[in-house]
């Protein structure tokens, strides 16, 4: 089974995300077993004119995807009802998955997930062996490291990292609190066009999602991959939480005068899937933001918690933020634009410290006076 998550541009200059699904009436023309001297090849063609391969090569000892190539159709307009761009747009990849020995089936129930300019694909329910030797397929299995035993079982999305809201039992003890939830870890992020580090960004991230009960999720930096693009006037961050949790950060750039030019994130998209299966849980896209604006060549930074309002039920929350999507140099963050809480925060501390002090003078003039008149009773009574 697969699924494909696509960003495309909108009539009005916006970008969507969409999602495309296998359909049952799929066909494989023109694929091909292969041989010693010619790849094997997997072509599937299905809805409206979208079309997905892989090439597969072989060694002497073992098989290996080469090449995945998707070809969707902006034509087809219950899929893209105001996609700028029309007609075939091909998307080509390289198989990020390791070889397979021959003779073997390559296994993956749960769902993994591979990510290339604007397309995330997401693949569960995979059994495949190409190069079938004498026509008998292998019994002996590999599989894929998500179907592997961890000493950390695996647990669906729904419950990873998840901490519900107390509900009220019927029963004469009264209920145990849940344990609060703590904010969540702060994760480094940075993206590369060529050799040069075009993206960073430093950020905690939670999301609070409205579904049957309502779902806190922080996002583990220890299992979140980063991928996206950088340009001259819009950049992308895409992080993938443990193919579970997808989400991405779409900035683009703003003339705030004739001559000033000012950074700002325009979107923010929230997928998150059951890992299980592949299947969507809850989508949000949010792509009429005005937020962490900044000028041009600088960064900006927020050490307090702030909220992205994606739709009614998805909710983004960001801790100790410090991010740069354009001009980075020397891989460093440059000056930053701090945020008013953090600003108000600089204001305060001067201050507290001065009536500190203030306190602190007061005290010592009022010790210095008692002291003195100690000083002049004790001399009149000798």
């Amino acid at each position: 089974m697969m699924r494909f998550l696509i960003t495309y541009e909108s009539n009005n200059g916006d970008y969507k995300t969409t999602a495309l699904n296998l359909s049952s009436s799929a066909t494989h023309n023109g694929s091909v077993c292969g041989n010693d001297t010619q790849a094997a090849l997997v072509a599937v063609q299905f809805g409206e004119g979208h079309s997905w391969s892989i090439n597969i090569t072989k060694t002497n000892e073992t098989y290996q995807g080469d090449f995945i190539t998707l070809t969707y159709n902006t034509n087809d307009t219950a899929t893209f009802p105001d996609a700028k761009r029309k007609g075939p747009v091909t998307v080509l990849m390289k198989d990020p998955a390791g070889p397979v020995q021959l003779n073997t089936v390559f296994v993956c129930h749960n769902s993994f997930v591979f990510e290339a300019e604007n397309i995330t694909q997401i693949f569960w329910n995979v059994t495949l062996q190409a190069f079938v030797q004498n026509g008998t397929v292998s019994k002996k299995e590999t599989r894929c490291p998500a179907d592997r035993p961890t000493s950390a079982p695996t647990v669906p999305p729904t419950i990873a990292n998840v901490t519900a809201a107390p509900t009220t039992t019927a029963s004469p003890a009264p209920p145990t609190p849940p344990k609060p939830v703590e904010n969540p870890e702060t994760g480094n992020y940075s993206l590369k066009s060529g050799n040069k580090t075009c993206f960073l960004a430093t950020v905690g991230l939670q999301l609070n999602v409205s579904q049957d009960k309502p779902l806190l999720i922080n996002i583990n930096p220890k299992t979140t991959v980063a991928d996206g693009a950088c340009g001259n006037t819009t950049a992308t961050l895409k992080l993938n939480d443990g193919n579970s949790t997808l989400i991405g950060f779409t900035f683009a750039v703003k003339n705030a005068s004739a001559s000033v030019q000012k950074f700002y994130l325009r979107e923010v998209n929230v997928t998150l899937l059951n890992r299980l299966n592949g299947s969507v849980i809850s989508s949000a896209d949010n792509n009429n933001l005005s937020k962490w604006d900044a000028f041009l060549g600088s960064s900006y930074m927020c050490r307090k918690e702030q909220t992205l309002q994606i739709n009614e039920n998805v909710q983004v929350h960001t801790f100790n933020l410090w991010i740069q999507p354009f001009l980075v140099e020397a891989n460093k963050f440059a000056t930053a634009e701090e945020c008013l809480a953090d600003s108000d925060l600089n204001f305060l501390i001067p201050i507290a410290v001065g009536v500190a002090l203030g306190f602190l003078i007061i005290l010592v003039f009022i010790s210095y006076i008692i002291g003195r008149r100690k000083s002049r009773t004790g001399y009149q009574s000798v």
